[in-house]
């Protein structure tokens, strides 16, 4: 007789399927959930031309130069010039300055572009669209637009008045910032893309060329490129010239105008240059007159530091007044209650045998009243967001537009208006994606990140910076720019340092591999915040429970 099967019974309380106990499932106690999220870093914030910094800092980071090359490219094809001449307001924004000193951005950047030009690395265009654009200007805004629309497959010319291309970064940039071969390696990468460039050609009535040419769309960056003079009281014979017209003439070796005691009238950038340049042709005296206080200069600080050490002599809250034969009369000025100082009634007299005014520039603005539709305001271009001017198809950026007038910015104005350009080919309209919150220092976890002192590049002594115009700043090597990259604390993006997953208490974290970060697992997360708390990077957002 088969023996009875025995049926276990539960206990009483036991209501539930063995394993299916909600017992452990610690999710409904959560007020609030964590989340990871991507924070949008302020690098990335800070950078006129839209680089991903972070990104391509952590290809350099891994030792994957090109990769890391390669990611500065899909927004700026000029990064060996940009880590010479940009003013990198990166570095600025960087979370780290808060914890010991900024990543040394822009010093990697050059040393990627420069492995580039070493290792010939290119870029490819796109298949051809059969669409042709027109461009003004091979400056940087110019450049960076055809070369986005070479990318995009579209046919592009550059039509340039001058006898080389480059614009501002070569003949307004002194050597000893931009070596002139470095330029010319990138803008050759460029033409190899298929980018024809026009040199010493004018186009006078932009639409009757687009006609002839049979193009589709016009790029406008002629930059700015007319000195802004003011007028002052003068007797006598003493040559007075304009900042752009002397560093244009150095650039092409005309190198007759600085001599003597010169003076230069300008608080700006462009005013170190020209006295940098004016102590290298071996003036006598050097002396910049600048109507702000030293605080209130236009100048980068390190401009004006390395312009005193190399020998030229800043005079603040001084105007010129009158000039008499060699004899330039200053007026002193005072703070006033805003930013432009006020007049004093009082004055010196300095001897000069050259004056040059640096006060800045202004953009060609006749050819433009031939483009129906074209508004040009006070000097400016106007655009609308696509960089589209009021005449449909013709668009514009640089310093022609309203903006600060950098080569980074011309460079993201380059790219914004190639990716307009190509919509408006295709008779669509561009549409950015969304921009993610910017992680500022309070969202970081910095106890997890150790000192790093900055890596600093090396300089020429003042000595053979004063003789010549050889390249002031020197370059890191391979093993300082892998160091410098890996000083990025990675500010709003997971780098799977598994904090969370090692800290949280219900194991509520699970690991989906490397490269693919992780996934909260909200059955057993009582949404305690230790995850988002210990997060070195500032990943990861509490939220509130829907109610």
């Amino acid at each position: 007789m088969p023996s009875e099967t025995v049926v276990q019974q539960k206990p009483f309380a036991i209501t539930l399927d063995v394993g299916s106990s909600l017992l452990n499932k610690t999710g409904t106690w959560r007020t609030q959930r964590p989340v990871y999220l991507d924070r949008l870093p302020p690098c990335n914030a800070g950078c006129p031309a839209g680089e991903n910094i972070q990104a391509w800092l952590g290809f350099a980071e891994e030792g994957d130069y090109e990769g890391a090359w390669r990611q500065i490219m899909d927004d700026n094809p000029l990064p060996a010039t940009m880590g010479r001449v940009c003013y990198h307001p990166c570095e600025g924004a960087c979370n780290r300055v808060k914890l010991d000193d900024a990543v040394g951005i822009n010093s990697v950047e050059r040393f990627l572009g420069d492995q580039a030009l070493k290792y010939d690395w290119k870029m490819a265009a796109g298949s051809s669209t059969g669409k042709k654009v027109m461009i003004l200007g091979a400056g940087p805004a110019g450049l960076s637009a055809a070369y986005h629309l070479a990318r995009k497959g579209h046919a592009v010319t550059i039509y340039e008045s001058s006898p080389q291309a480059g614009g501002m970064i070569r003949y307004g940039i002194p050597k000893y910032r931009m070596p002139r071969e470095k330029l010319r390696a990138e803008i050759a990468r460029i033409e190899e893309m298929g980018v024809t460039i026009e040199l010493n050609t004018r186009i006078d009535d932009v639409m009757q060329a687009k006609e002839q040419g049979g193009f589709d769309a016009v790029f406008l960056g002629i930059g700015a490129q007319l000195p802004k003079r003011i007028d002052i009281d003068q007797e006598g014979d003493t040559p007075m010239f304009d900042a752009v017209e002397v560093l244009r003439d150095t650039e092409v070796e005309n190198l007759t105008k600085l001599r003597g005691r010169v003076l230069v009238y300008g608080g700006g950038n462009t005013a170190m240059d020209v006295a940098r340049t004016s102590v290298r042709l071996g003036a006598l005296q050097t002396t910049v007159i600048v109507v702000e206080s030293r605080e209130d200069m236009p100048a980068h600080e390190f401009e004006v530091h390395e312009a005193i050490e190399e020998g030229a002599d800043i005079v603040n809250l001084r105007s010129i007044r009158e000039i008499r034969g060699n004899s330039v009369t200053l007026e002193f000025m005072v703070p006033g209650e805003g930013r432009w100082p006020q007049p004093t009634g009082q004055f010196e007299t300095v001897e000069a045998d050259v004056i040059v005014q640096a006060l800045g520039q202004n953009i060609e603005t006749d050819f433009l009243e031939r483009i129906d539709g074209l508004e040009v305001r006070d000097g400016i271009v106007q655009v609308d967001r696509g960089m589209m001017t009021g005449c449909e198809g013709v668009f514009a950026g640089g310093d022609m537009v309203p903006s600060q007038r950098t080569v980074t910015t011309a460079i993201g104005h380059g790219k914004k208006a190639a990716r307009n350009i190509d919509a408006f080919l295709r008779g669509e309209r561009y549409l950015p994606a969304e921009k993610h919150e910017i992680v500022d220092f309070d969202k970081l976890n910095t106890w997890y990140y150790t000192d790093a002192p900055r890596t600093v590049r090396p300089m020429l002594d003042v000595v053979r910076r004063q003789s010549g115009f050889a390249e002031v700043v020197g370059d890191l090597d391979e093993n300082n720019a892998q160091y410098e990259a890996r000083r990025c604390m990675s500010c709003g993006n997971c780098f799977e340092c598994d904090n969370c997953y090692g800290v949280c208490p219900d194991n509520a974290v699970t690991k989906l591999g490397p490269g693919k970060r992780f996934e909260f697992k909200y059955d057993y997360c009582k949404g305690c915040a230790v995850c988002a708390t210990e997060c070195p990077c500032g990943a990861i957002k509490m939220v509130a429970e829907a109610i």
